[in-house]
């Protein structure tokens, strides 16, 4: 077995790397002079199970042409089986038509990763479940949940007041995932979004006066909902409201957005290399989710059931 990293999250893929107690693979991903992007794989990885690891974040098309060159040298140099690790699944908000004549760009991303030679793919918390679907070849889904399962347990002195919430109707399969685990209440807040970007927080559905609550979702990008949603829950009676997301893509001043909340914290974790914009934020903090997709790309290596570390 062979772990490769492009150049979107490195910190991830050698931390990663540590916890299977693997060096990372000699790769160069380089630039000429027009941008065009350069893959030289320089170990040999003729007939090895190698592993890409590479988030599609910003810059999300730099990263994905990467992720696909890289894909292509692999096959080419006759890797035996090629898994795309993939983090964060960039443009999984693209997932359905929206509008007439738009696309589903989810979809396409899907095409090409396979299309480059990809034999399997391994993610984490994809916006819809049914992203899966979009392959034609095997596809891990991970959830985040055991990781902030834990450091909700080790933050949290008093986890009878706790109550998860979801900050809209179609985050509440995953909200309800971890309140179960947690033996929580389940809050959900009812907005309304009427652009890209944009939401105003309609209604609380739930009681939680007095509750210290914890908002669940799989992206913060500008923030603006998730602080719109600490508001609301504060005015509503809430004792403290916390954050906690899976892909902190953290765009468009959303650091200085969420200082500015009355968010008690917000947690991400490290899918996305997000240090430049954490470094300046102090209500906003880091887990890692290395060892769970360390533990992952150790059972599809050896063949083992991958579902077996939900259960």
């Amino acid at each position: 077995m062979k772990l490769i990293s492009g150049n979107a999250n490195q910190t991830l893929a050698k931390a990663i790397a540590e916890h299977l107690d693997l060096p990372l693979a000699e790769a160069e991903f380089r630039r000429f002079k027009d941008n065009e992007i350069f893959v030289e794989i320089k170990e040999n990885v003729r007939g090895e199970d190698v592993f890409i690891i590479q988030s599609t974040s910003y810059p999300a098309n730099d990263h994905l042409m990467e992720l696909l060159i890289g894909i292509d040298a692999l096959r080419r140099a006759s890797a035996r089986r090629i898994t795309a690790v993939i983090p964060y699944y960039g443009y999984g908000r693209q997932d359905r038509k929206v509008g007439g004549r738009t696309p589903i760009s989810a979809k396409l991303v899907a095409n090409l990763v396979t299309m480059a030679g990809a034999n399997r793919v391994l993610t984490l918390e994809l916006h819809a479940g049914q992203i899966q679907g979009f392959f034609d070849i095997p596809t891990d889904n991970l959830f985040s949940t055991p990781v902030l399962e834990k450091d909700i347990r080790e933050h949290c002195k008093d986890t009878t007041k706790l109550m998860i919430v979801s900050p809209d109707v179609g985050g509440v399969v995953r909200a309800r995932a971890l309140a179960n685990k947690l033996g929580a209440d389940l809050a959900i807040v009812d907005k309304r979004r009427e652009k890209a970007g944009v939401s105003e927080v309609m209604h609380i559905i739930g009681d939680v006066e007095g509750r210290d609550c914890i908002l669940i979702d799989d992206i913060v990008d500008s923030g603006g909902t998730l602080c719109n949603a600490a508001e609301a829950l504060i005015e509503k009676g809430a004792t403290s409201v916390s954050a906690y997301i899976t892909h902190g893509v953290l765009s468009n001043g959303a650091a200085k957005r969420v200082d500015e909340s009355k968010l008690k914290e917000m947690v991400v974790t490290n899918s996305i290399d997000s240090a430049t914009r954490v470094e300046n934020c102090k209500k906003l903090r880091v887990v890692s989710v290395a060892a769970l997709m360390g533990d992952a790309i150790s059972r599809i290596a050896n063949e083992q059931s991958v579902s077996s570390l939900f259960e």
